[in-house]
């Protein structure tokens, strides 16, 4: 397969490899992709608190519990400690995600004069609602993207998680050992100006499952992958005849 690499490297910008690659996963994948929930912002940040570190399936028990157990979000802040713990036993480290989100919730009351909503970001630009979530303890740049995007806000916001970190690492559209929370802002910046808040989100949703499908962290596969000619570590593995030479991972051992 030719390789595209030098035709869209320095030439021109990280954009315009981003474009090239969020078209083809987008005719892959089926864009535009359909929001996976509707919740509001608070229930948002709850629920992105409750996802660190937790496959999506035990974080989704942990909040569908928590909600069941406690009518209100004035219930969690002001229970005792154990109980909201016993609540989102689902998720990964329970005894520090409680106290945690029971703190974001009484610096929430105090900031808003008692009021636990989330709902006044609805009128904020982007950049300046997202500063001031991540004041919030606990709250990094994965987190405010996440209530920007996925919330009823559907704000234009680039949540990273780790599959999307991957794909933009091997594509070399980040640096191979940056951290996913300064990736945001990198990753970010090379979207097109001029993008929606769909067409961000599911630049996401694309990078997302194709780290889940094919380019995973164990034997990704390279020679089914659509942009292989835009990536250095795939062309860097060696295909002959559409067949991997070199079938084992180089980075993992």
């Amino acid at each position: 397969m030719p390789s595209l690499i030098h035709d869209l490297g320095a030439e021109t910008s990280a954009t315009a490899r981003v474009v090239e690659v969020h078209h083809r996963l987008c005719r892959e994948y089926g864009c535009p992709l359909c929001y996976f929930h509707d919740l509001d912002p608070l229930d948002e940040l709850v629920s992105a608190l409750l996802s660190h570190r937790t496959r999506n399936r035990d974080s989704a028990l942990a909040f569908r519990t928590l909600r069941e157990r406690f009518p209100a979000w004035s219930d969690v802040r002001d229970a005792p400690t154990q109980d909201v713990e016993q609540a989102i036993a689902a998720s990964t480290w329970p005894e520090q995600k409680a106290p945690r989100i029971q703190q974001v919730l009484r610096e929430l009351t105090e900031r808003n004069e008692g009021r636990l909503s989330l709902d006044f970001l609805q009128d904020w630009p982007v950049a300046q609602a997202r500063a001031w979530l991540e004041t919030l303890n606990g709250v990094g740049p994965k987190t405010s993207a996440a209530v920007i995007s996925f919330s009823s806000l559907r704000g234009k916001a680039l949540p990273v998680d780790s599959h999307h970190h991957r794909v933009a690492a091997r594509l070399g559209l980040i640096p191979e050992r940056m951290a996913v929370g300064p990736a945001h802002r990198i990753l970010e910046a090379q979207l097109p100006v001029e993008w929606d808040a769909q067409q961000v989100y599911d630049n996401h949703q694309v990078l997302m499952r194709h780290g889940q499908k094919i380019c995973t962290w164990r034997m990704p596969q390279c020679a089914a992958c659509v942009v292989l000619d835009l990536c250095p570590y795939g062309q860097a593995r060696g295909l002959e005849n559409g067949v991997l030479v070199d079938a084992p991972d180089p980075t993992v051992g």
